[in-house]
């Protein structure tokens, strides 16, 4: 059965909000209620794959800490000026 983009906004949704640990509950859910509705299936792609990492790992890629992996640094930016703003 294929997952329908509502659907997918929502589990995604979810996933920002419940975290390992509060700082990203915050962080993330703050990102993807501002940015998940206007994001194509391949933005959308590249949130999950970001969600899949350690918390640890992204709290410190999105306040800067550690610089974010190639592969997620567009995506972190975005989430570091969202926080920033």
């Amino acid at each position: 059965m294929t997952e329908t983009r509502e659907i997918r906004l929502k589990r995604l949704g979810m996933r920002s909000i419940r975290r390992g640990i509060k700082e990203m509950d915050i962080i993330l859910s703050r990102f993807a209620e501002a940015e998940l509705g206007g994001m194509d299936a391949a933005g959308l792609d590249r949130y999950e794959a970001l969600l899949d990492e350690n918390d640890q790992d992204l709290y410190q890629w999105v306040t800067g800490q550690m610089g974010a992996p190639e592969a997620h640094a567009d995506l972190v930016a975005r989430i570091r000026r969202l926080i920033n703003a």
